[in-house]
């Protein structure tokens, strides 16, 4: 049972007998016992009258978008709906308050729903969520309030009501994607490089101009046009890109307004979008010292969707990242990739060591590796920073910071790979101009 903000009303309501009572020499005690038990009766007819919940019938939809378990996928920062069905399949009236027992990082109401529900009907009452977190958010169950007649008490029960949401990655940096595709357009319909290279795959024939490479003529198409013929390459599709995220303990270091894990997944995305267009295989595993998410052999419209789903119950564990099993794991999904993207923090030379050790036995002739990491936008300007004795400390930090991450960078390059670090908002655009330069060079 429970009771509502009536019955305290209705027992101080007891005093305005009590003055005159008192007055005319009736006991007082007596008087505010037999108020108390008046109340007490009121409050057990009031219980006793009360419809009975386990009379209702709780049924969830998702209309907004479904994923494969039946669960609404949203992406995180974006309201969620859902709809409670309740079925009354007593024979009584039942008018009765829900309250839906989310997470509270779900972002649910804190309001109850109020019904009223007839006999043998239904009613559907709408929920709007706005998720704080990514990931699976659950709720087992719902509290449902049946009051009684009076609205002094009423009954209270716990129903079953398992339902989930899963909250997606935002993808942010989808805004980049269009200005991406049309420069990748630009560069597969329009440019060819006159000299055949790694990444590049036969395109057409065309008439010799002076200037021309020589190498590229060819003689065989010459003699039977009669004119200097030169072969042209164009950039090679079916290429394959394996992007490795580093969920081990500096995944969780803040930068800007989320983690390093957020801003991985903001380049992953962005990157795999961008590949999927220019025709190429898309890989992606997540590791620190076991593997969290991996998406491989899916192509077309289907890749940003498993990748989101993938990604979205990741997060960064409080442990050191297994390098050996983690560059295993990228090899396990494409044999001899053309390009290997990690996208980790490598800033400090000491927690660098097991990965700059294992980083040379990755790079092998015919893969290109970079090497993206997050870091603070606010770093440099802490460093340039004068003033006070405060001040002053925090720029030589900042200024020693930078340099260690240089001292990595440089590491990471004499081990034949590439290091790319920016902010947050600035790290996906910038591995994406990277791939397609490599594509218009002929690399990949």
């Amino acid at each position: 049972m429970y009771l509502t903000g009536l019955v305290p009303w209705l027992i101080a309501a007891g005093v305005i007998p009590l003055v005159p009572l008192s007055a005319a020499g009736v006991n007082a005690w007596f008087v505010v016992a037999a108020w108390l038990l008046l109340c007490a009766a009121l409050v057990a007819v009031d219980v006793i009258a009360a419809p009975d919940p386990r009379a209702l019938a709780l049924e969830r939809t998702y209309p907004g978008r479904v994923g494969s378990g039946g669960h609404a996928r949203v992406r995180l920062g974006e309201a969620a709906e859902l709809r409670l069905r309740v079925v009354n399949r007593g024979e009584r009236r039942i008018r009765a308050t829900l309250r839906d027992a989310w997470q509270p990082t779900a972002g649910a109401p804190p309001a109850r729903l109020r019904l009223d529900i007839p006999p043998r009907e239904a009613r559907t009452a709408s929920l709007a969520l706005l998720p704080r977190r990514r990931g699976e958010l659950r709720t087992e169950f719902a509290i449902i309030r049946s009051s009684g007649p009076l609205g002094l008490a009423g009954v209270q029960r716990r129903m079953d009501a398992p339902g989930a949401i899963r909250v997606l990655p935002p993808f942010h940096a989808r805004r980049h994607l269009p200005s991406r595709v049309a420069r990748l357009r630009e560069l597969d319909g329009n440019t060819s490089v006159q000299v055949r290279g790694q990444g590049t795959e036969f395109d057409s024939l065309r008439l010799y101009v002076r200037g021309d490479d020589v190498r590229s003529i060819d003689w065989r198409a010459t003699a039977r046009a009669g004119s200097t013929m030169l072969r042209t390459w164009r950039p090679e599709r079916d290429r394959h890109v394996v992007i490795v995220i580093d969920t081990g303990r500096t995944a969780a270091t803040r930068v800007g307004d989320g983690t390093r894990l957020d801003a991985a997944f903001e380049a992953a995305l962005l990157l795999a979008a961008l590949a999927e267009r220019a025709g190429d295989h898309v890989h992606l595993v997540a590791f620190d010292r076991a593997l969290r998410a991996r998406v491989t052999g899916v192509e077309g419209s289907n890749l940003l969707p498993a990748l989101v789903d993938a990604l979205a119950p990741v997060e960064a564990q409080l442990i050191d990242t297994d390098w050996e099993a983690a560059f295993a794991q990228a090899r396990a999904l494409a044999g001899h990739p053309s390009l290997l993207v990690v996208l980790t923090a490598q800033e400090a030379p000491d927690a660098a060591r097991g990965f700059l050790g294992t980083l040379p036995q990755t790079v092998r002739a015919g893969t290109v590796v970079l090497v993206g990491t997050a870091t603070d936008a606010d770093l440099e300007r802490t460093a340039r920073a004068e003033g006070s004795v405060d001040d002053l400390y925090r720029a030589a930090a900042a200024e020693a910071a930078l340099g260690t991450a240089s001292a990595v960078a440089r590491a990471i390059t004499r081990a034949g790979a590439e290091a790319l670090t920016a902010s947050p908002d600035d790290l996906p655009p910038r591995i994406a101009d990277r791939y397609l330069a490599l594509k218009a060079a002929g690399r990949l």
